[in-house]
């Protein structure tokens, strides 16, 4: 069983500094490229999925979480207000807020709709001491944010589309869902006290989860409505969310949304809250433990180790790692001076492929390479060429085979 904090400081992709702070959490060079490929690859999926990206700061007036509720029903859980003037300025809880004030910038045709924005954003929780730990409960979070503006009859076909996208991204990413949760309110005053807009919200969602297994828990929900959590487990089995999806009537009436219908008269909008992949944060806490470090190729911080065996190889080795490069390929050379082949190789245990070069490769019209993958398969020796472009295409695939078609 493999401890994301523990693999994660062993293999230089996070730590933490104590004149930083609990539950602050800085990432290094190789946690950093995990971070920015995740992003991109999100990105990506988003703009396929129409969505228009946006974004916006960290900072809001106390008196915007007042309109949407948050003061009211989420102030434990936010930071204190900061003075500015004469105003009081706090850092934001969640982004729908100023998703929703983004929205109201601009008026809006139903023809426009469903309008999908979305956000890999920073939001802030003054998480207690106790909680934090590595990467899944931290205070400043990276979140994998979309809202979507839609008429009431698009709502459901708007979140299915959501749940789907979740599901192409847990295929990408190889994360299993252990369960879907309708999550519910529960008794006390954390929620909106609507008891027409929580069934009317809830309605939809049950609509959304039909033909999916799922199990219906109160006192989950979100203090404006209900929502979907796609729950996650590690090797432990101890649950965690990591995406949602949610319908929300309580903002866009909090804000006064609105969009011009066919008849010419204002309508108010529907607010579909969505996460692929939740925080980052959580997200590469999970894929770490999961695949023990040993990411899939399109996702490892280095994805191409070029070993040559002695320094008469250095000119090959170097015209091979200018070539992946040129690919796109994240490529590192690692030459005699870091110690025998034999312990190179070990430290470059992780990295899906490992191209070494000796005499004979050298001398072989000074294009072969000696291919070790890293589950322990020797494809045997192949042109440099070759090998670029064999990584370049599982790559762009995303798949988890490193050569053949086995």
């Amino acid at each position: 069983m493999y401890d994301h904090r523990r693999l994660g400081r062993e293999l230089d992709l996070f730590d933490t500094d104590p004149l930083m702070g609990a539950g602050l959490p800085y990432w290094l060079p190789d946690g950093a490229v995990v971070r920015h490929v995740l992003e991109e690859y999100v990105r990506e999926a988003e703009r396929a999925a129409g969505y228009r990206h946006v974004y916006s700061p960290v900072l809001g007036k106390r008196e915007l979480y007042e309109i949407s509720g948050h003061w009211a029903h989420y102030s434990d859980d936010m930071f204190p207000p900061m003075k500015l003037g004469g105003e009081e300025v706090v850092l934001r809880p969640s982004l729908c807020p100023h998703h929703a004030l983004i929205y109201r910038s601009r008026s809006h045709s139903y023809r426009e709709l469903p309008l999908r924005i979305a956000e890999l954003g920073g939001m802030y929780r003054s998480e207690l001491s106790g909680v934090l730990g590595g990467l899944t409960r931290v205070r400043s979070i990276q979140l994998n944010d979309a809202h979507i503006f839609c008429t009431l009859e698009q709502a459901v076909e708007e979140a299915c589309a959501a749940l789907d996208l979740i599901g192409r991204a847990y295929d990408d990413l190889g994360i299993r869902a252990a369960r879907y949760r309708l999550s519910l309110p529960g008794d006390g005053g954390k929620y909106v006290a609507d008891p027409e807009l929580w069934r009317r919200a809830t309605a939809l969602l049950e609509d959304v989860l039909d033909g999916i297994e799922y199990e219906a828990v109160e006192g989950e929900a979100a203090f404006y409505g209900p929502k979907i959590d796609v729950q996650i487990a590690d090797a432990a089995g101890r649950e965690s969310t990591l995406s949602t999806v949610q319908i929300d009537f309580h903002q866009p009436e909090r804000f006064d949304l609105h969009y011009i219908g066919p008849d010419g008269a204002k309508h108010r909008p529907v607010m579909v809250h969505r996460s692929v992949i939740g925080s980052v944060e959580r997200a590469v806490a999970h894929l770490i433990e999961q695949h023990g470090g040993a990411f899939p190729a399109w996702l490892a911080p280095v994805q191409l180790a070029i070993l040559p065996v002695s320094e008469e190889q250095i000119e090959q080795a170097e015209s091979l790692l200018r070539r992946a490069l040129d690919q796109g390929l994240r490529a590192e050379l690692a030459g005699p001076e870091h110690g025998t082949l034999g312990a190179r190789v070990r430290a470059a245990r992780l990295v899906p492929y490992q191209a070494v070069i000796g005499e004979r490769e050298a001398a072989a019209n000074g294009d072969l390479v000696a291919l070790r993958l890293r589950d322990g398969c020797r494809p045997g020796a192949v042109s440099g060429a070759e090998l670029v472009a064999r990584i370049a295409e599982r790559v762009a695939a995303r798949g988890g085979r490193l050569w053949g078609d086995e």
